[in-house]
């Protein structure tokens, strides 16, 4: 396993470690020294070797390059960041869930390495692999394992319902995550359960995060406050804190990506906040999202105009900045709206939220209480 991976991202170059939050920026020349190295057994420089042991501790001194490194291809995409729905199939089966109806489906394995391949070759560095369940995937490990080996930062989303197996614990051992991102959905069993409806889900989620913990993964919590939860938003901070975990207070659910409203209902309307206006993203140009199908959309809530990556290989994301523009410059519902400058939600949420017939509140400044003004 290499124990740096050096690559372009965006404008730019980094060296990164396997597990570490801490990067470092290098020049083109450092970069290209060190692509020059690529399979020798030559020394690593010591510019790298001073910089790795201030960055992270990691001691290089007396390692190769071809032991050490793994160098990675400039690429004429541009893409430096991907989320991968591995499967839709989950074992909760949670009220909020934006994905619907959660079918276990999706590429065989060795389709599932060609699209990893096409995500390297497009120049993707940090991957985040979501699901549904990821962690139920049958050919989860082997796509983990696979997507390290070719110098991707690995971020999992997850449940936690099965961070206490020997067999994850293992690989994330030898190849460290990035990030693993668990939710939360309630303080105690009654609520927890409720809001997954599956009895025996709060159990399994308190056995993976003290699993995960022993283990000192790099663990960060979604609360997420729903009505079954939202008397406990004080209590599930205060577990956060607790295990010294950073986290992140999430209320405001979104429709499914089908469109429909039901997700919503599971919503606390006395928790939802104000959004800040969108100020554009790097969607369909930098970041990219491909569903169990390696179905690919600008975003994980932007999925019109999907390109069929098995059909058309890596040549068809070369429209995804194309599809970009067209989505978030579609005015829909709102056309005309003298607010659409200061619009709280990009377009492609603002049309699920119409498509769900959700209240304007949920998303509109239309839907907002208008302010009273004091005259002295």
């Amino acid at each position: 396993m290499h124990k740096v991976i050096v690559s372009p991202f965006l404008d730019g170059f980094l060296a990164v470690q396997p597990g570490n939050a801490a990067g470092i920026r290098l020049p083109e020349s450092h970069y290209s020294e060190l692509r020059s190295l690529t399979g020798t057994e030559s020394p690593c420089p010591s510019w790298l070797v001073n910089a790795a042991r201030e960055a992270w501790g990691l001691e290089l001194e007396h390692e190769s390059a071809n032991g050490a490194l793994l160098v990675r291809e400039p690429s004429e995409y541009g893409f430096g960041r991907a989320s991968w729905e591995i499967n839709l199939g989950c074992n909760f089966a949670c009220k909020h869930c934006y994905l619907g109806l959660k079918e276990f489906s999706g590429l065989s394995w060795g389709e599932k390495v060609t699209l990893l391949d096409i995500m390297r070759d497009a120049g993707v560095l940090w991957l985040q692999i979501t699901g549904g369940e990821p962690t139920i995937d049958k050919h989860f490990q082997d796509a983990y394992r696979y997507a390290a080996s070719l110098g991707m930062m690995l971020t999992i989303s997850t449940n936690a319902s099965r961070l206490w197996e020997s067999s994850l614990l293992a690989m994330f051992e030898q190849y460290p995550a990035y990030r693993i991102v668990v939710s939360i959905y309630g303080a105690s069993e009654a609520s927890f359960d409720g809001l997954t409806q599956r009895r025996g889900a709060w159990k399994s989620f308190q056995r993976g995060m003290a699993a995960a913990r022993e283990a000192g993964l790099p663990v960060r919590l979604n609360i997420v406050v729903t009505e079954d939860s939202a008397q406990e938003i004080d209590a599930m901070v205060a577990m956060a804190e607790d295990w010294g975990l950073k986290h992140h207070v999430y209320t405001n659910m979104t429709p499914t990506i089908y469109g429909g409203p039901e997700s919503l209902l599971a919503q606390s309307s006395k928790h939802l906040r104000e959004r800040t206006p969108f100020q554009g993203c790097n969607a369909g140009h930098t970041f990219f999202h491909a569903d169990p199908h390696a179905k690919v959309s600008i975003c994980k809530v932007g999925r019109d105009d999907q390109i069929d990556l098995m059909a058309e290989g890596i040549k068809g994301l070369r429209r995804l900045p194309g599809v970009a523009d067209k989505l978030m410059l579609r005015t829909g519902g709102c056309s005309g709206c003298q607010l659409s400058g200061s619009c709280l939600v990009c377009r492609p949420l603002a049309k699920q939220f119409q498509e769900a017939k959700a209240p304007l509140h949920n998303y509109c400044q239309h839907g907002q209480p208008k302010k009273e003004t004091v005259t002295a």
